[in-house]
């Protein structure tokens, strides 16, 4: 099949593909037992499976993980002389994050103005759902011969929560993820329209930082003053973590990398980020090397009273959970030495300080030289109709890297749906319905181009 009849394929695939997307964003499959039941997650695994087993992919079953939430395993083994393709994908989402500040029912797939709305349209059903399309258009469900490549699917269930399941999965179970070439579709374009491929992770070093001052609340009119407050104290160390403007000021993670992937424009920026007017970008450098090549610090919670109902009260404890990104090149480990030695030395007042480290993740730096890069650059910009670029990403896919070590021959493609105006994570996320098109008709493409049949 030539580049027009799969691009007629996938266009005809649209209706299907909303129909896909509108029961998976219906099923909240939040890998949150607290709050969500985990029977959810296991009705979205088994209409995954159910979905790629009718798309042509064999031995599709439910794999149990460490977790407690299934990942969907399928194979269909490649043609004599055809590379393997492994498909990576997640069906777990976010929870909703207080279902009033959506326009529309975040499980309820809506559509206004040409995106499809709901917890999951783009991360990562939406990218599930390209998945599905590709190998739809390529025919591998059509009883006449399977795909013209080997095709692998490892679809995970508890991604958003880091489980960290399938990374402890991959080294035990090399035999059967082997594969040549790897697809990570939980990314996404640098915006609409524009084909992009991600080359760059940051990696992460999350701590939790204690303050103690004093043995009990204490009346702040009686005892204000000298008695230090060890919301104050803590508040005063998580200032020092960036200088007057707005760099990451702590020592030992000094970092002078660019990035040689696409320039990010910082009206775009400013636009993408939602930041106020007014409001000012920080950092010195480039938005492109600020955001992918350096490391960033963000304090993620606090623990400390609500002003709303709060009393006339000094502070004995206060807790913060502070995250560092850390760019390639950087050790993460060693950066998590930095970050607890700063909030250490910048404790005021002798204040009593306890630092717990969280898991680590390394950043990751993909291969660009290799024939199935060249490939997917070659099949993105047949689908796109413009030439592709590279980005980096901010967060983190500690999945990469031990896919790395597992099969060190192996090209890893990160692409997908997610391109900024998705808002993934947050409330109101929506997708393109064009991108989930061109996504799967470049992936088809691809997989073409690696049989060798052509996708010119």
């Amino acid at each position: 099949m030539s580049q027009e009849p799969l691009r007629d394929a996938v266009a005809g695939l649209m209706g299907q593909a909303r129909e896909d997307l509108r029961r998976l964003v219906a099923i909240p499959s939040v890998a949150d037992p607290q709050h969500f039941p985990r029977e959810r997650c296991v009705e979205a695994a088994r209409y995954v499976r159910d979905a790629m087993a009718a798309a042509g992919i064999r031995e599709c079953r439910l794999l149990e993980m460490s977790d407690g939430y299934p990942a969907v395993y399928g194979h269909t083994p490649a043609p004599p002389g055809a590379p393997t393709v492994l498909l990576y994908c997640h069906y777990d989402v976010q929870p909703p994050l207080g279902e009033a500040e959506w326009i529309s029912p975040p499980f309820a797939l809506t559509e206004r103005e040409g995106r499809w709305y709901g917890r999951g349209a783009a991360d990562c059903k939406g990218n599930v759902v390209a998945h599905l399309s590709a190998l739809r258009a390529l025919g591998g469900g059509d009883g006449e011969g399977g795909f013209p490549v080997g095709i692998k699917l490892i679809a995970e269930g508890a991604e958003e929560q880091g489980s960290g399941a399938l990374e402890r999965f991959v080294p035990q179970a090399r035999e059967l993820l082997a594969a040549d070439v790897v697809i990570i579709a939980d990314a996404g374009n640098f915006a609409a329209g524009a084909p992009t491929l991600t080359t760059s992770l940051r990696g992460i070093a999350n701590v939790m930082v204690s303050v103690s001052t004093l043995g009990s609340a204490m009346h702040s009119g009686m005892f204000g003053g000298p008695a230090p407050d060890a919301l104050i104290a803590l508040t005063r160390m998580l200032a020092s973590l960036h200088d007057e403007r707005g760099n990451t000021s702590i020592e030992g993670l000094e970092s002078d990398q660019s990035f040689g992937g696409i320039e990010y424009p910082e009206q775009r920026f400013r636009a993408d980020a939602h930041l106020l007017d007014g409001v000012s970008v920080i950092g010195e450098g480039s938005i492109s090397e600020m955001l992918w090549a350096r490391p960033s610090v963000n304090v993620l919670g606090i623990d400390c009273p609500p002003a709303l109902g709060s009393s006339a009260s000094l502070q004995p404890h206060a807790r913060a959970r502070v995250s560092l990104r850390v760019p390639p090149g950087m050790d993460p480990v060693r950066a998590q030495d930095a970050l607890v030695a700063h909030l250490e030395s910048v404790a005021p007042w002798r204040a009593r300080v306890q630092v717990e480290r969280e898991v680590v993740a390394a950043p990751f730096q993909a291969r660009t030289d290799g024939p199935a890069y060249e490939r997917m650059a070659q099949a993105m910009e047949l689908a796109f109709g413009s030439g592709m670029t590279t980005q980096g990403q901010g967060g983190s896919i500690p999945l990469c890297n031990v896919l790395k070590d597992a099969f060190p021959e192996a090209e890893i493609i990160l692409m997908g749906v997610e391109e900024p105006q998705c808002l993934i994570h947050a409330p109101n996320e929506s997708v393109d319905p064009r991108e989930i098109e061109k996504i799967a008709l470049a992936e088809a493409l691809f997989l073409q181009a690696c049989a060798g049949r052509g996708s010119r």
